[in-house]
């Protein structure tokens, strides 16, 4: 498996997309729109509870939707397999448990108020209660799991429960340090979000019984994809016209966050351009949020950032072709796609 911070921008790289990425998105989630619904059912089920503000929670979240690319990850790698079990709407319903109790968490340490263009739970309901369902979320998932029963996916998911907490520990440290480096802030990305698409990539190989070239194939394209994923979406919060992502504009400045654009940024601007930047960050300054769009912009520094979320989605799709040819196998080709030519 590549080692995420020794890929670089002029490596095989992925072309700019010419497919609107919401008509990308809306043909791959109909090649699995049973399994989808189905597991939307399940985790109804499974977020239910005779704790009254655990069941109001839960439907407020469920109703909050998503793009549940964790899940269509899991569902399009076991369907690329030949699949005919019942197991991946049980593990994908985990999937998203697992991603939805990290939100819950995350949004409590970054004091957000607006997510997928709503308020947060914690805004509505407070801190203790967020993190309290957040747990919730999580001992539920490894409910499900134990049902599944298969001890290698447990194995795994608990690995990656690790790691995850590990990836939001590794931000926590490096909050309002405008010193993190590109590779430090890669394998904080790498632990904090894509582990999860690599583990449901490899579940959705584990659950096919495939040979082990093909679970390791699967496991390297969703890490790549899911390195691409945060990369483009921490490029988000500076690209100018994203009022659609469903949260506030500069939100990562204000949290203190070194993110690619900022460190690319600081890489290559002037001294005094340097200097605002790392003021702003060290103490969170939302004030500066334009002056550093636009120290972003003369950098090319949102072009890098995407090259970079380009290449690694490239190194997604060449992990493809060991799978068998397929019209799931072309839609992972095409979540690689979505996951950088989104605008949300």
């Amino acid at each position: 498996m590549s080692t995420p911070s020794n890929l670089q921008p002029n490596k095989r790289q992925l072309d700019p997309a010419t497919t609107n990425p919401v008509t990308l998105l809306n043909e791959i989630m109909a090649l699995v729109s049973d399994d989808l619904s189905a597991i939307k059912r399940h985790i109804e089920n499974q977020i239910e509870s005779d704790v009254p503000l655990i069941r109001e929670i839960g439907r407020y979240i469920v109703d909050a939707g998503g793009k549940r690319l964790r899940p269509i990850t899991l569902l399009l790698a076991t369907r690329s397999l030949g699949y005919q079990g019942t197991a991946h709407i049980d593990l994908g319903a985990v999937i998203e448990f697992i991603h939805t109790a990290t939100l819950l968490h995350d949004d409590v340490v970054d004091k957000s108020d607006l997510r997928r263009g709503r308020k947060t739970t914690n805004a509505v309901w407070g801190n203790p209660a967020s993190v309290l369902v957040g747990d919730f979320l999580y001992s539920r998932a490894f409910e499900m799991m134990v049902a599944v029963d298969r001890m290698a996916i447990m194995r795994i998911m608990a690995a990656t429960t690790n790691r995850i907490s590990e990836g939001e520990v590794l931000q926590l440290l490096n909050t309002h340090s405008p010193n993190v480096s590109e590779a430090e802030y890669l394998e904080t990305i790498t632990r904090k979000t894509a582990k999860l698409f690599e583990s449901a990539a490899q579940i959705g190989a584990l659950l096919a019984n495939a040979a082990p070239a093909t679970e390791s194939a699967l496991a390297e394209f969703g890490l790549n994809i899911g390195i691409s994923f945060q990369i483009i979406d921490d490029a988000l919060d500076y690209r100018p016209g994203t009022d659609s992502i469903g949260k506030n504009t500069g939100d990562d400045l204000a949290d203190g966050k070194m993110t690619l654009p900022l460190i690319h940024a600081l890489r290559v601007c002037t001294p005094s351009d340097k200097e605002l930047i790392q003021a702003a960050i060290s103490v969170g300054d939302r004030s500066q949020f334009d002056t550093i769009v636009a120290i972003i912009e003369s950098t090319d520094s949102l072009a890098y950032t995407s090259r970079l979320a380009r290449t690694y989605a490239a190194q997604a799709q060449q992990a493809l072709e060991l799978l068998p040819p397929s019209d799931y196998r072309k839609a992972l080709s095409k979540l690689a796609e979505f996951a950088v030519s989104r605008s949300y």
